[in-house]
């Protein structure tokens, strides 16, 4: 089973893209909304050294806070899609 947390915000199209890969390879995850506040983004700041989202972290594999939606496209589909 994923151990998954993903840092996201309502409407944020970013945080949207990463969501649909994990709904495609069907991956349960944790999810944690952020303040709208950058200000105020202290828990995904300590996560991953920055305030944006989305923040993926993946204890199982050492992903302690991984930023940009590509990215964490691109990391899902190698670590969990059909390759894997």
């Amino acid at each position: 089973m994923a151990n998954l947390t993903l840092y996201e915000l309502e409407g944020c199209p970013y945080c949207a893209k990463v969501k649909t890969k994990l709904a495609e390879l069907d991956l349960e995850y944790e999810s944690v909304m952020v303040p709208r506040s950058h200000s105020e983004r202290t828990e995904v700041e300590e996560v991953s050294g920055q305030t944006g989202v989305p923040v993926l972290v993946d204890e199982a594999n050492g992903i302690e806070g991984m930023s940009e939606s590509d990215d964490i496209v691109e990391y899902l589909d190698e670590t969990y899609g059909s390759a894997s």
